[in-house]
């Protein structure tokens, strides 16, 4: 059953594309209040609103899934070898334009918290390092790195579409679900995010 679930899954996220406005769990929680940023062009008082995607609280206090997916060396990790500080797992791919534009938002997350949160950007694409190692390489990204699921058993546990992010306290116990994309630089990621503590 398992591997004909991992044969299925990678053509539905293909089919279905990234999704930050589909429908979430009956559970979730939206998140009404937008994050504002400054324009791109215009004067400083301009500003342009990115709608956040749905937190979704419903999952919380479940231990971290035993998924194993690789280390940018290639060894075979899981969410448990985190244990000991508060982890924001990202679920995202080379292909969905919504995860690329939150990338370098989440590599400066990882750089302002240094070492009090690991910030896991865990690649779905199926060609793993054949894609993502020529993106991180491009980016130049500071802090983040590229984990690999090719195989994309991340996604199949958590039933989601791309990109997702979901924050585990220190114990390796889920906080909340980010379902769509979320500029993680804002403040009120960092209020989000100080519920790990």
């Amino acid at each position: 059953m398992r591997p004909a679930i991992a044969l299925l899954l990678p053509a539905l996220l293909m089919a279905s594309g990234c999704d930050t406005q589909g429908d979430a769990p009956e559970q979730a929680e939206a998140v009404s209040a937008p994050a504002a940023t400054p324009a791109a062009s215009g004067s400083a008082g301009d500003a342009q609103v990115e709608e956040i995607g749905t937190l979704d609280r419903s999952h919380a206090g479940e231990i971290a899934p035993d998924v194993a997916f690789e280390d940018p060396a290639g060894r075979a990790v899981t969410l448990a070898d985190f244990r000991g500080t508060p982890v924001l797992l990202n679920l995202w791919a080379t292909w969905c334009a919504p995860c690329v534009a939150e990338m370098p938002t989440l590599d400066e997350l990882a750089v302002r918290e240094g070492d009090a949160l690991k910030v896991l950007t865990v690649s779905q694409d199926l060609q793993g390092a054949e894609k993502v190692d020529p993106f991180f390489e491009e980016a130049g990204f500071e802090r983040i790195e590229p984990y690999l699921d090719p195989e994309v058993l991340l996604s199949a546990h958590y039933a989601s579409n791309l990109p997702t992010t979901i924050l585990y306290d220190s114990q390796g116990r889920e906080v909340w679900r980010m379902l769509g994309s979320m500029d993680w630089t804002s403040a009120a990621a960092a209020e989000l995010i100080a519920e790990a503590r």
